[in-house]
């Protein structure tokens, strides 16, 4: 019984009626070859059922076709049901598979894990690095792009570093559902704010302050961690402040999620007594009692985006430093 061999560059060069370096430089990328030959090795190749060497194709391109997605989180974190992460994560991969690169997740939710991202991506096993969420003024988005690796951020560096990042609108976002709910009669609003070391709290809280600045009203601020858990005790914490508050702007669906359950158990109806928004529309957001107004970003667009600039990057094209998606406020019977 013999085996088949498989096939070789050597092959594939015979069957195109070029050079073997003109086969390596096709199969690697290169586009100094003229079209017409590039076809035909691309032919031979189907025709042959050639499979390049990946290993000695990083050699010549000094390309790995590989991405890092660093989440700074722990993966109890990453993997709940908040569809914030999984959505950026889904749009990362889509636009890789379309560029034909591999997805390489890491996680950096303890000194050790950003440590050991930090070896991988210095140590040139990505062509590139996307980080999906920052906390505080970490210092390695900076630290890699002065290295010359190609980094995208999702939100802007709160260490000031000169990195091209991704965002959606949270100041305008917000600000529109705290103007809807002034509309409504609402005199009262309270906030449930994000974690002030992460753009997208910091940003919440600005927007729910401007509205409520320009409307006239005071404001009324308890803090969570974008957690059900944070939410309750948030929610329980302006209760307590405020027994009259008419309306809560919760900073993430899920801490307005248990906003809902905490007024409920506190005798409060929603929306007649206490209108609730959250942020984020995330796919439970239609199915709470009552369903849950909220502020819909485009979290799988977010991952794409941040990933098409990455690739740009990489390729050694001009991206914008700042690209920012907008938000839409959905109605529903919650306020």
């Amino acid at each position: 019984m013999t085996t088949a061999q498989r096939p070789t560059l050597e092959a594939v060069a015979r069957l195109a009626g070029v050079s073997r370096a003109t086969v390596s430089r096709v199969v690697n990328g290169s586009t100094t070859v003229a079209e017409p030959i590039r076809q035909a090795v691309r032919r031979a190749v189907e025709e042959l059922g050639y499979v390049p060497n990946l290993a000695a194709r990083s050699l010549v391109t000094q390309r790995t076709d590989s991405v890092a997605l660093v989440m700074p989180e722990a993966a109890t974190r990453v993997f709940s049901d908040d569809q914030v992460f999984p959505g950026i994560i889904r749009g990362a991969a889509q636009e890789l598979e379309t560029a034909d690169k591999q997805l390489v997740l890491m996680l950096a939710g303890s000194p050790a894990g950003h440590e050991r991202v930090e070896r991988y991506t210095t140590g040139r096993h990505v062509d590139g690095v996307l980080f999906a969420s920052l906390h505080g003024e970490d210092p390695l988005p900076g630290r890699l792009a002065r290295l010359g690796i190609p980094v995208v951020c999702s939100g802007r560096p709160l260490d000031g570093a000169d990195v091209p990042y991704v965002d959606v609108d949270h100041t305008g976002g917000v600000s529109t559902a705290v103007e809807h709910l002034i509309a409504s009669g609402r005199r009262r609003i309270a906030t449930i704010a994000g974690p002030q070391d992460m753009v997208a709290g910091i940003e919440r809280l600005i927007g729910y302050r401007t509205a409520i600045t320009e409307a006239g009203l005071p404001e009324l601020v308890a803090y969570g961690d974008f957690t059900r858990e944070s939410g309750t005790a948030a929610m329980r914490e302006l209760l307590a402040a405020d027994p009259e508050l008419d309306a809560v702007f919760a900073a993430s669906d899920l801490m307005a999620h248990a906003a809902l359950r905490t007024l409920r158990e506190a005798g409060r109806r929603v929306p007649e007594d206490v209108a609730v928004i959250g942020f984020d529309d995330i796919e439970t957001a239609a199915y709470t009692e009552p369903p849950l107004t909220t502020v819909r970003q485009p979290i799988v667009e977010l991952g794409r985006s941040m990933t098409r600039q990455l690739l740009r990057i990489a390729a050694g094209e001009e991206v914008e430093q700042a690209l920012v998606l907008p938000t839409e406020l959905v109605l529903r019977e919650s306020a």
